[in-house]
Order: C-alpha cells, then structure tokens, then sequence
C-alpha cells in the first residue's frame, strides 16, 4: 500500500509576501477606482437603476475576479427583476470527500457623502496618506470581495488544501439589506453546508491585533413627521394659538427617551447582557482603556474643555454602544436652513429617526412596536405618522449574538493575530448592523462565525474623512487565509 501523499503545509511568512503585494499591486489600485464611484445604497439614491453605478461596480468587481483566474473559481452576477445585484462566486473544494462550504460576504454599496470632509478630502475623492485611503466606501466594506479572493489566491499559491469556498457581495447592505432574503432564497441550493461564515464588513478595537466581533445591534430608521398646518403662518399672528410642530416632536419623543440620559424608557426595546459578553467587554476594557471613548472626535466645550460621553468607565462605555438601544435623530426635514429662517410658524417638522436594538430584540417586532407608541394618541389631535424604511413585512433589522466560538476557530484565530500581528485575539461587540448574520445563523445554525473588519478607531464609517487603515487590511487578508486553511 502505497503512503498517503503529504499536503503542502501553510508557510505563513510565505502568505504574508503574497498578501502584501496583492494589496499594493492589485487591490489598492482597484479600491481607488472604486472610491470614485458614487455608488449609493438604494435608500440613498431611489434612481439607482437609471444612474447606473451600482451596475458599474458590480461590473468592476467582476470583472477583477475573473481577471484574476483563480484555478476553480466560477463567477456570476444574479440578477432579480427590480432588486439590487448580487455577486456569487464558487470556489471548488481541493480536499477529496469534503462536504464543508466557507461562505465569505461583503457589500459594494455607499452611504452618502456627509458633511465636513476635510478640505483635501472628499467622499469620492481617493486619496492616500500616512498609510491610508480615504474616501467612502473603502473600508465599508468595498475591500471585502478583493481581500477575499485574494486570501483565496494565497492558499492556491502555496497549493494548500481548502474546503470549498462560496462568495456572497451585496449591494444594498446599507439600505438594510433588504433584498438580501430574498437572494438567500435563491442561492440557498447552491450554497451548499456552510460550516463557516467570513464576514469582512465589521470593525476592530484598535490595529494591533485580530478583533472578533461578538455581537452586533439591530437597527429600526424611519421618519417621524408631525403635521399641524397645511400652510406656513406668521408666527406673530398663531404661535400661542396654533402648537409648534417641533414642540408636538419633541412630546412624542419623550414618550421613547428620556431626554436627561438618553435611556429607552419602553422595557420592550431592551434584554439581559449575557454574562460571557459582560465578562468580554471587561476585557477587552482593560486591552483599550479610555481610548473606548477617547477616539470620537469631541468638540470644545462651553469651558474651553471637551465635551463629554455618557460615562467614561471603559465597561460601561462598551456595554452602552453594543447591548443597550440608543436612539439618534440622523436627519431633518421642515425646517429651513438658518439663513432663510422667516418669522413663520411651519406647518410641519420631520425627524429621521435611527433606533440602535440590543442583538436579542428581534427587529420587525420592535419597529412594530415603535410605530403604534409614536403614533397613538397625538398631542393636539395632530397627524403624527411614522413610516419605517423597508417593505411593510420587513421593517426593522435584528442583530445578532455569535454562537460559541468552536476550539479550532478560536485557536486558529489567536494563532493568526500572533502571526501577523504580534498580538493575541481580541473580542469586541459592534454597535452596527449587518442584517446577513442573523439571517445566516437562522438558516446554518451550525456554522461558525468569522465576523471582522478594518473599521477601527477614527476610521470613520459614514461619516467625513473614512479611511481605510491599509497595514490592517493586508493582515487581516492573510489572517482570513490562515483561518481558511485551519478549517477542518
């Protein structure tokens, strides 16, 4: 009987050259052209269709891919009629009698611009420096199908042995993701058994190390809109008669928030921290400190000092952005701007609401919930309405809570930050979205979760100045290789 044939082991050294260079030869380049491309999410941009860029790059992304010739890849672009593209890619299994499937996801579309960019910068305007390219998109989460494929191109270039690996890029993420369910559908046949799930699209304590994510907040945005005139009026002649609309706002929220701490007054919209993820936020309070809170970008305060947080106790700090819901008021509509602001009482205020869930409320039936509590009972008898985005039987993300971390992952990922971070394996929980994970453990119960990111501190997400930190992004790449490789 002849000895069974020895596999190639992984020569991490070795993966790391080759993901540097990917990065610097391959994949920064196409992420600059991407950052171009204002390639809003449908929420954002309605005509997205007839404007075209999502199509353009879905297209550009592709056709990298292919370009690529990854040995055993195959690539299509599945589109449903009326509903945002996604990209499926498939990567045949190079261990003989291997049922398993790693499923690798990301998504191409782009918040909005935002305000203040630096003066150098801009949302479309790529650009590189101290180690960084900013502009939207590229940390989130346009990097995700590059950083994948190449990872994939890491271990093919070593001739190491891998399950088979399936690729899943949206474009509507950060729209909700609502056409998500419906491709999941779809694909599901051919998604195969997924045993891992490598999610690219969350973010990191700091650059020192791999960061797990543990957890992730659902989200319900919406408009709350109080109408009370049919027409603007002089405000000398109706206000003390006519109620202010903002004043009715204001009231209807109260019903939400307490305005002094800004907690959820409703029980409905909170659960019980588990006490593993307690017990994790602890430590990872010890790892970061005060750079918890220390790393958003204070303004000055009325003493010349900055402005403050809600605690400065790291615990807490952690606990209160990834367990605990938070409403935000993210936009506003009624109101002119300031330097066309007449003596008039307005006819109506809309707010553009963002509701953080904890990752144990389920979302359709929260943001239920938030419309019967915000409308009920109007102030005035005023119309109060409050329209969730989505479709009517969608409304509202549930996040989600990571199963427990199997052995072989978890060492496998400590192992991989060591390597080539030189630091051990961090867990954090994320106060984001990303409507996938729950859907997937819903639908692969079994499945492990590689849920990371590049989005660390001062990266910015959504806001001016994004940046994609590029030294993070490579060791993430080869840290996703290695993990790959570890599977069993």
């Amino acid at each position: 009987m002849n000895a069974p044939e020895k596999l190639p082991a992984l020569d991490s050294a070795a993966l790391g050259r080759f993901v540097d260079t990917a990065w610097s030869e391959r994949i920064v380049p196409q992420l600059t052209d991407y950052i171009a491309v204002p390639a809003k999410s449908p929420l954002f941009d309605a005509e997205w269709e007839a404007h075209g860029l999502i199509d353009k790059v879905v297209r550009d992304a592709a056709a990298w891919v292919e370009g690529r010739k990854v040995p055993g890849l195959t690539l299509e672009v599945v589109r449903a009629e009326g509903r945002t593209p996604v990209i499926f890619f498939e990567v045949a299994s190079t261990r003989p009698a291997s049922t398993q499937t790693v499923l690798m996801y990301g998504h191409l579309d782009k918040q909005p611009e935002f305000s203040g960019w630096r003066s150098d910068l801009g949302p479309w305007v790529p650009k590189i420096e101290d180690g960084k390219l900013y502009g939207r998109g590229g940390a989130d989460d346009g990097y995700a199908v590059y950083a994948a494929v190449s990872a994939i191109e890491a271990l093919k270039a070593q001739g190491v042995p891998h399950p088979r690996i399936v690729g899943l890029i949206e474009t509507c993420e950060e729209s909700g993701s609502f056409d998500l369910p419906f491709y999941l559908d779809a694909l599901r046949p051919r998604l195969g058994e997924v045993s891992l799930v490598v999610c690219l699209d969350s973010g990191a304590g700091n650059y020192d190390q791999l960061w797990l994510t543990s957890s992730l907040r659902g989200n319900i945005t919406g408009t709350l809109k109080v109408e009370i005139l049919t027409e603007g009026i002089h405000s000398g002649d109706a206000s003390g008669l006519v109620p202010s609309s903002f004043r009715i706002l204001r009231q209807v929220l109260d019903r939400l928030e307490d305005s002094k701490t800004g907690r959820l007054l409703p029980q409905v919209f909170h659960c019980e921290i588990p006490a593993e993820r307690v017990a994790q936020a602890a430590a990872t309070a010890a790892i970061l400190g005060g750079e918890v809170w220390k790393r958003y970008p204070w303004a000055c305060g009325a003493d010349g000092g900055l402005t403050l947080p809600t605690t400065t106790d790291p615990v807490e700090a952690l606990l209160n952005r990834t367990w605990r819901p938070t409403l935000s008021v993210t936009g506003v509509d009624g109101l002119p701007p300031l330097g066309n602001a007449g003596n008039v009482l307005r006819p109506y205020t809309a707010f553009k609401l963002s509701l953080r869930l904890p990752p144990l409320v389920p979302g359709h039936e929260a943001a239920e919930q938030l419309k019967a509590l915000l409308e009920d009972n109007a102030p005035y008898n005023a119309k109060v309405t409050f329209h969730p985005d989505g479709r009517a039987n969608d409304w509202g993300a549930t996040g989600w809570n990571a199963p427990t971390t199997a052995s072989w992952l978890e060492r496998s990922l400590d192992a991989a930050s060591r390597t080539h971070f030189g630091a051990p394996l961090g867990y954090i929980g994320q106060g984001g979205t990303i409507p996938l994970m729950n859907l997937l453990q819903q639908g692969f119960p079994q499945a492990q979760m590689m849920v990371c990111g590049v989005l660390g501190p001062k990266s910015n997400a959504h806001g001016p100045n994004e940046f994609l930190h590029l030294a993070y992004g490579q060791r993430l790449t080869a840290a996703v290789a290695e993990v790959i490789a570890a599977h069993p």
